[in-house]
């Protein structure tokens, strides 16, 4: 079974409700990107007048997080992922619509292939940049994902 926009977003409404209901919605995903939506609106608001950085990262982890999991699925083996670290920084505020991307789903298989090679597990750091409808960069999150084959 491929990995599809509308079945990423049946995911978040089942899986991760709060991410939903805020409004991050998976657009695009191919074998080397993934882009991620969400509108500024009133549920997801700060006190600031722009978007919590929570949201943001719901969306940025969405876009690494499908690319993994897309490339596990691929795989054909059963392995485990998690998010071991994350940082981020906030270059401007998120207001209208932000744009979350992921464009390293080519580095993913080469980690997936030594996971299944040598047995062990193993790390990848994924970028997603999010960007508002002007193209002007907001935020920028970095996920640090560890794979491991999970035992039969």
């Amino acid at each position: 079974m491929k990995l599809s926009p509308s079945k990423l977003n049946m995911f978040l409404m089942f899986k991760l409700p709060s991410a939903y209901i805020c409004g991050v919605r998976a657009k695009y995903i191919d074998s080397t990107k993934c882009m991620v939506t969400v509108k500024y609106k009133w549920i997801n608001q700060n006190p600031f007048k722009s978007m919590f950085w929570a949201v943001q990262g719901m969306a940025a982890e969405l876009t690494t997080g499908a690319l993994v999991m897309m490339k596990i699925r691929e795989s054909g083996e059963k392995i485990s992922m998690l998010v071991a670290t994350n940082n981020a920084s906030f270059t401007k505020k998120a207001t209208g619509r932000i744009t979350f991307v992921c464009n390293e789903g080519h580095i993913i298989d080469q980690t997936i292939s030594k996971a299944i090679t040598t047995g062990e597990g193993q790390s990848i750091v994924l970028h997603a940049i999010g960007t508002n409808t002007e193209g002007i960069e907001v935020s920028n999150f970095n996920f640090e994902w560890s794979l491991k084959l999970k035992n039969s």
